[in-house]
């Protein structure tokens, strides 16, 4: 509906317009002090991975491992929100320099690959030591075996060039919520400290 409403609104008007397509964005600054803080329990991989290697959740399960991948369970494509920002001023650059034929043009943002669950929680488990506690579940009505970017329009026209690896992204949410327990601990003290 977004698309949509961008789209009709470049057509009627002397504009054009870029519309990024974010193919699960995951990661943190590297430096640790900005990333995702989800609300409740989270239901995207990486907050739920990380957050379970933090013991805020108890465990973690894997939606299926009889899909036909290479080890079964399903295929997802994951971007670092750092190579999302990159995309976004690519693409303003893009639309100042009058390189935008169309009216609005569409741009997928992934890595282009795609990686299993299982691949995932591998990657989180090497990166920062801490084996994930976790079980294999049913598959989940509703998923799809593999979803994955064709990034190539990005590449071509924009320049763009995804940089942080897996294993970037899940070092960097990783150093992101290890920041956020952190703040939680100090926080915690001060205040039963006041009472």
């Amino acid at each position: 509906m977004g698309e949509q409403i961008i789209n009709e609104f470049a057509k009627s008007v002397d504009l054009h317009a870029i519309l990024l397509r974010y193919f699960n964005p995951v990661g943190a600054h590297p430096s640790g002090f900005i990333g995702e803080l989800p609300i409740g329990t989270p239901s995207n991989l990486v907050p739920v991975i990380t957050q379970t290697a933090a013991g805020k959740l108890p465990e973690m399960q894997v939606w299926g491992d009889d899909y036909p991948t290479r080890d079964g369970s399903c295929i997802r494509d994951y971007i670092h929100v750092c190579d999302i920002a990159h995309a976004h001023t690519l693409s303003l650059q893009y639309l100042i320099a009058g390189k935008e034929t169309k009216k609005c043009g569409v741009f997928n943002l992934g890595s282009g690959t795609g990686v299993t669950v299982l691949e995932a929680i591998r990657a989180f488990e090497k990166v920062s030591g801490v084996a994930l506690n976790y079980r294999i579940g049913p598959r989940r009505p509703g998923d799809v075996i593999a979803i994955y970017a064709n990034n190539d329009l990005a590449r071509k026209e924009l320049g763009w060039n995804p940089k942080y690896s897996l294993e970037d992204m899940l070092a960097t949410a990783w150093r992101w919520e290890q920041k956020i327990k952190m703040d939680e601990t100090f926080y915690n003290s001060k205040f039963s400290e006041l009472n």
